[in-house]
């Protein structure tokens, strides 16, 4: 399946702290897509918008069967009176960036990796729903997190950034079932670091920094919440070591 790495109202949102003044959004239908490449750039990019000047990616390719790309592109811009501009790949150490690549190591739970491809931690938000309360009850209340999407990293235990009411904590998350208990719901539980109060029915946006281990079934509760207690730590550890990229 194709998982989205940025929901339509991030990309907005990126391009407007960007300088864009503004975005015009085309939805997608069994109708459009049926557009060809002459259609597009004679009917809509010449005529409807008269532009002056076009940008695309090294790979761009667009119309009814893909059956335009750049050098289309160009010969047909010289002729309404716009110019194209190529983004060349961007390369960082052996790999060419793409949202294949991000989407990949999202998937495979390498998120560190993923800020150095993306420019920013990857991020999920959501909508705090009321849970069984087994953190609280093992001394680490956790917000249980309802998914605006449907990229997840795999089940484990992270070091994340949260986000809520504009502010900015440090905190640890469970993503997954809770064999100890032999729960198998699967949950996205972030436990906020130095942080007391209610947060049921409110926004928070999750920042993906790195993934501390996988999930594992321990012998009782004790046990468990010895490890928790030392996740905590390390997540913390870790979150003040990239404290400069939590921007």
């Amino acid at each position: 399946p194709f998982y989205l790495i940025t929901t339509l109202e991030e990309k907005l949102k990126l391009l407007e702290n960007c300088g864009v003044d503004g975005t015009l959004v085309i939805p997608f239908s069994l109708e459009y897509s049926k557009v060809t490449a002459e259609q597009f750039v004679f009917g809509f990019l010449g005529q409807k918008l008269a532009v002056k000047k076009v940008f695309v990616g090294h790979d761009y390719a667009f119309g009814q069967a893909k059956q335009g790309n750049s050098d289309y592109l160009i010969s047909s811009g010289a002729q309404l009176g716009f110019v194209v501009e190529v983004i060349d790949a961007i390369k960082i150490g052996a790999h060419i960036v793409s949202s294949t690549l991000i989407r990949n190591l999202i998937l495979a739970g390498d998120v560190h990796s993923v800020f150095k491809y993306l420019g920013r931690w990857y991020n999920i938000s959501g909508t705090i729903v009321s849970g069984r309360g087994r953190g609280a009850g093992l001394g680490f209340p956790t917000a249980n997190l309802s998914p605006e999407r449907e990229l997840l990293p795999p089940a484990g235990i992270y070091a994340a950034f949260a986000e809520l009411e504009r502010k900015r904590y440090m905190a640890a998350l469970n993503i997954g079932e809770k064999p100890t208990f032999a729960d198998y719901t699967f949950t996205f539980e972030p436990y906020l670091l130095d942080f007391k109060g209610d947060i049921r029915g409110k926004k928070i946006n999750i920042l993906f920094v790195e993934k501390l281990r996988d999930i594992v079934k321990f012998d009782g509760p004790e046990p468990l919440k010895r490890q928790i207690a030392a996740d905590v730590e390390k997540a913390r550890t870790i979150l003040l070591n990239n404290m400069e990229n939590n921007e």
